[in-house]
């Protein structure tokens, strides 16, 4: 569960969207004080939290959070200003983990998102992925299938790696553009349909496994 205080009610919205869609659950908070009455019932993964709020400002909050023992480990990312140095650094002296500067993009968001979490949270120690009779290496980027090798560009190889990270989620061909090849990139979704065309292609029989969600998109799933 991400927390996510701003109160700003579109970009609140857009930011608990951006997450749903990324695979998080998330929860908006306008104040302090609705935060607060939320930890007493949930603790949650990190919190999304912006400086400039009413009433309470954020670095106050964080303070607040870096006091009590509930809440003294959960990561938090700070939302500032553009150009306002010293809410970082302040920010980062208190025990934020990360900060972004307004306007930020929502992949950005989710890619620092993850960082923290991966940095903070190092529970899972996998160097590799495996589904099926399908294999990937995080850490030497081989993957194997049947136990032959396979070689792959590098967008196959993070279309491969965005499958086998979520099992049996479906992506939707917008959500994969965006994410394996950038908001900055103006090519249209049908890129997407080529590349998982040879991508299933060079996987052989486990390309099978990368299905077609109709009207939607993609998801990987090995069938009993």
């Amino acid at each position: 569960m991400i927390f996510c205080v701003e109160d700003d009610d579109g970009i609140r919205d857009l930011m608990i969207y951006t997450l749903n869609a990324a695979g998080f659950e998330a929860k908006g908070f306008t104040c302090s004080d609705d935060l607060f009455g939320a930890l007493q019932t949930e603790k949650p993964q990190l919190i999304m939290l912006d400086i400039m709020l009413p009433g309470e400002d954020g670095i106050s909050i964080l303070k607040k959070l870096r006091t009590l023992p509930a809440t003294k480990k959960v990561p938090v990312i700070m939302a500032t200003a553009k150009g306002t140095e010293y809410d970082k650094v302040i920010g980062l002296d208190l025990g934020a983990d990360d900060y972004l500067a307004k306007p930020f993009g929502m992949m950005e968001m989710i890619s620092r998102i993850k960082a923290v979490l991966r940095r903070v949270n190092p529970v899972d120690e996998a160097k590799s992925l495996k589904i099926g009779n399908l294999e990937l290496n995080l850490e030497t980027y081989a993957v194997v299938e049947n136990g032959k090798r396979v070689q792959l560009t590098l967008k196959e190889y993070e279309l491969l790696r965005t499958f086998m990270e979520n099992p049996e989620r479906v992506f939707t061909r917008d959500y994969l553009l965006e994410t394996v090849w950038g908001m900055d990139y103006v090519g249209e979704t049908r890129t997407v349909d080529v590349h998982i065309g040879t991508l299933r292609t060079k996987l052989g029989e486990c390309g099978n496994y990368i299905e077609t969600v109709r009207g939607i998109g993609y998801r990987m799933e090995v069938k009993a």
